[in-house]
């Protein structure tokens, strides 16, 4: 088994303009085990890039519009994305893949290409990043809570608490963004995987059944409901 699907949530960005190919590519990655975003074009990327977490990118060469693939890579890099890059490209010539390279790309796949080598590339990218952020950060708490990131398991005051994978992912979301509102829309793209447009309350079960096991035992509430925006995660006072 690689280490893709045994590493869960392995996040990728897929900037790709044809609709069809984005699709295909992002069927072919969840497939192996990798959660997908997509973005139709260069500032679409740019923008989910800087400002959500992924392991690997996947970018289109041949961007239409004013930003390319080699303009959205510069983008990248001057605003501190070092997510690693595999830049697709119909352009099989060797300088346009040392020029694809050079900007900052960590692979270069020409089109067309089969999808195992496009995975397998992506494995190594997502190894590759993963290695100096597991020997940088294995735990993450917020006051006495506590997450081992190796083991998934989570600690409150030293008691185990045992959670759902939704539940866990949710709580994980949440730490990450620690002392910060996440609104409900945030929560139904970046944890359920789906543009939040309908109402429903399935966000609202899923964090009160969360609280429930996070404040058994009397303890004081960490998550916290900011009416009209959606939910923040802090220490008690």
């Amino acid at each position: 088994m690689s280490d893709v699907t045994v590493r869960e949530s392995a996040r990728v960005l897929v900037v790709e303009d044809d609709a069809q190919t984005s699709a295909e590519i992002a069927s072919a990655l969840r497939d192996h085990g990798f959660e997908v975003d997509c973005a139709a074009d260069g500032r679409a990327g740019l923008a989910k890039a800087a400002s959500s977490s992924y392991e690997a990118i996947v970018l289109d060469r041949m961007l239409p519009g004013d930003l390319d693939g080699l303009s959205v890579l510069a983008a990248f890099r001057a605003v501190g994305v070092e997510t690693p890059v595999l830049i697709l490209s119909a352009l099989s010539a060797v300088d346009e893949r040392v020029r694809g390279l050079r900007a900052g790309g960590d692979d270069y796949l020409t089109k067309p290409f089969e999808f195992l080598e496009l995975t397998a590339r992506l494995e190594v990218l997502v190894r590759r990043s993963a290695a100096p952020q597991a020997a940088a950060e294995t735990r993450r708490s917020v006051g006495d809570l506590e997450v081992d990131l190796l083991t998934r398991e989570v600690r409150r005051g030293g008691k185990v608490i045992e959670l759902l994978p939704r539940e866990y992912k949710l709580l994980d979301y949440m730490m990450r963004h620690a002392d910060q509102v996440v609104t409900r829309t945030m929560l139904m793209e970046e944890v359920w995987g789906f543009r939040y447009g309908e109402r429903t309350n399935v966000i609202d079960v899923h964090v009160g059944k969360l609280r429930r096991k996070l404040d058994q035992d009397g303890k004081p509430s960490l998550i916290h409901t900011v009416r009209g925006s959606g939910y923040v995660l802090r220490a008690p006072h």
